[in-house]
């Protein structure tokens, strides 16, 4: 049986049937390594207290107060903000590409079930959005856990669809979004650079805080390929014959400028740019994401 660790592993979670239990070895895996990362006794601290109402959470019930006075009454927090999430799940068909038994769309997918689950646990409220060539689903923002439910069944069904303009719907949610807050994008960014750069600088411009997890198959980042092969664009279908070994160092030198271009062209724009792949640990997209939200 592995550690809730070991479930951190995308080999690892890849064998787990239920969506649901994916997402959640990913929460406990994290928090049971977090001792060994900066962010040891990650909470939210006191701030004072309000009296109970119908529907809150009993787990926050202050029963010390409650046994001086008779009372009941939740403890409430500084990390209390209100802060509105937006999870974006790009679905679109190049999504669909995997060798190490996930493809890059689960891959988003478990990285933004995990995040909902984080969000909620720190008083805030989720979203969802997903997108294709249009945008497929939206769930409004909410913070009971029951919300979770919703968003796991949508993650659960999402699958590969049509060939996208990453750009046009990026823009697109920049437009659906009235409430500032911050709007996680899970895409490969496979689009025109600068179209891209320009939507982020949209979704900035309208006063979000965004965060950019750019994923790539672990293939597509290390390019473990040395014969020659057929490579097919899963997105048109179009192929090319091309002896691996022989291309390799140009693929990664132009893959290199692809992830540079967009990491120092979006810290310009203020977005914060993680890249990562398929066969990195899922932890590094959540330490990402708190390091994020607790201002480094």
């Amino acid at each position: 049986m592995p550690s809730a660790e070991q479930y951190l592993q995308p080999e690892v979670l890849a064998k787990v049937a239920r969506f649901d239990l994916k997402a959640k070895f990913i929460i406990e895996g994290f928090f049971s390594g977090l001792h060994r990362s900066p962010f040891k006794g990650f909470s939210a601290e006191f701030s004072d207290h309000r009296k109970y109402v119908p529907g809150d959470d009993i787990k926050d019930l202050d029963w010390k107060v409650y046994a001086r006075t008779n009372k009941y009454y939740i403890k409430r927090f500084q990390a209390e903000t209100n802060l509105e999430c937006h999870l974006v799940v790009d679905a679109s068909a190049s999504m669909g590409y995997g060798t190490r038994g996930l493809t890059k769309l689960e891959y988003a997918t478990y990285i933004a079930a995990a995040l909902a689950f984080l969000v909620v646990s720190q008083q805030d409220t989720v979203g969802l959005i997903t997108f294709d060539d249009a945008i497929r689903a939206v769930l409004q923002p909410k913070s009971k856990r029951k919300h979770i439910i919703r968003i796991l069944k949508v993650l659960n069904a999402t699958r590969p669809g049509r060939r996208a303009k990453v750009s046009e719907l990026l823009h697109k949610v920049a437009g659906m979004i009235d409430k500032r807050g911050l709007v996680v994008v899970m895409s490969d960014l496979l689009d025109e650079t600068a179209d891209v750069i320009d939507a982020f600088a949209h979704l900035r411009y309208a006063g979000h805080d965004v965060i950019a997890f750019h994923i790539l198959d672990a293939a597509e980042a290390q390019f473990p390929f040395s014969e020659a092969r057929r490579f097919e664009d899963v997105e048109t279908g179009e192929t090319v014959v091309a002896d691996a070994g022989s291309v390799r160092a140009g693929y990664l030198d132009a893959l290199g400028q692809f992830i540079e271009t967009y990491r120092t062209e979006l810290y310009k724009h203020r977005v914060d740019f993680f890249n990562i792949d398929t066969s990195m640990s899922f932890d590094k997209a959540l330490m990402a994401y708190l390091m994020k939200r607790s201002g480094r």
